[in-house]
């Protein structure tokens, strides 16, 4: 005879929808800002807010916690957004990139250029930046040129310029 086994799971508390309601620790681009009330699905609160630390059970007592260093939090958000404006503003105006890349005599490149050489070459500039915050359009293919879109925050984004060169070889 076949015996089930149980496992006894925690019930996350159910919204009004159906789905499970959750209180924001950080704000999450197209979800909601720090502090919010929040209904998602099982799925999206199991395996991605609750474990990565964006999320937390929507009880009395963490409503009344969040409600009461609200101020606090805003002015930790104001803080943050405007290091944030500042360093968009740093790299559209002083920041450019220049990567070097084996190309033929047409300016193709023999691979391609992408977000992981970009921030390789911004570390070396001193400026820390994530794969998911440059947004390229497809991967730079050719010689010359290109304004990458960084996005730093769901309200701030920056222009970067990337200059592909070719390597220079010491034959």
């Amino acid at each position: 005879m076949a015996t089930k086994i149980r496992r006894k799971f925690k019930r996350l508390p159910k919204g009004p929808n159906g789905g499970i309601q959750l209180l924001l620790i950080q704000s999450v681009d197209h979800l909601g800002k720090q502090g919010d009330l929040v209904e998602v699905k099982a799925g999206y609160a199991n395996n991605y807010l609750l474990p990565q630390g964006l999320a937390t059970l929507a009880s009395d007592h963490h409503k009344r916690m969040v409600d009461k260093h609200k101020a606090r939090l805003q002015d930790i958000e104001h803080e943050r957004l405007s290091s944030l404006q500042a360093l968009a503003n740093e790299l559209e105006k002083n920041v450019s990139v220049t990567i070097e890349a084996n190309a033929n005599d047409d300016g193709h490149l023999y691979g391609s250029v992408g977000s992981a050489e970009i921030i390789g070459a911004l570390k070396q500039s001193s400026v820390t930046l994530t794969e998911d915050q440059i947004r390229l359009e497809g991967p730079l293919k050719e010689l010359g040129l290109y304004t990458v879109k960084v996005h730093l925050h769901q309200d701030i984004q920056a222009d970067l310029k990337v200059w592909v060169v070719p390597t220079t070889s010491d034959d």
